[in-house]
């Protein structure tokens, strides 16, 4: 089954990654966004399976962004995965408690990105 997922991120190379590795090796439809500006217009106009949300980015963060995710009804139950390179445990325990599904540490494994998102959402192929 196909699935939809919204990539939020600043770094045009990582979004491009992100979206070849998804759309090569599981088929799945990828809509990229630069900003979480742009991310909660591009949310709020159609459903998402998942969106993979990068923390550091300007102006709006990804927890910022998340908060309105959050708030709105139409995007609250979409799953959504963190992309960052904090990888303290103090900041996994953190983004645990908001409700985020997981995390995915920056740099990532192109190769092992549809298998972690799989594992963290549990979709069985």
């Amino acid at each position: 089954m196909s699935k939809r997922i919204l990539v939020i991120d600043d770094e045009g190379g990582v979004r491009t990654v992100i979206q070849i590795s998804l759309e090569m090796a599981a088929g799945w439809e990828v809509v990229t966004a630069a900003s979480g500006t742009e991310g909660l217009e591009k949310a709020a106009k159609c459903h998402f399976d998942a969106i993979l949300l990068d923390v550091m980015m300007p102006e709006m963060d990804g927890l910022a962004t998340f908060e309105q995710l959050q708030a709105n009804a139409m995007t609250r139950q979409v799953p959504l995965i963190l992309l960052t390179a904090k990888t303290s445990k103090h900041d996994h325990q953190q983004f645990a408690q908001l409700g985020i599904k997981g995390i995915i540490t920056k740099p990532f494994k192109a190769r092992a990105l549809v298998a972690d998102i799989q594992s963290i959402l549990n979709w069985h192929s």
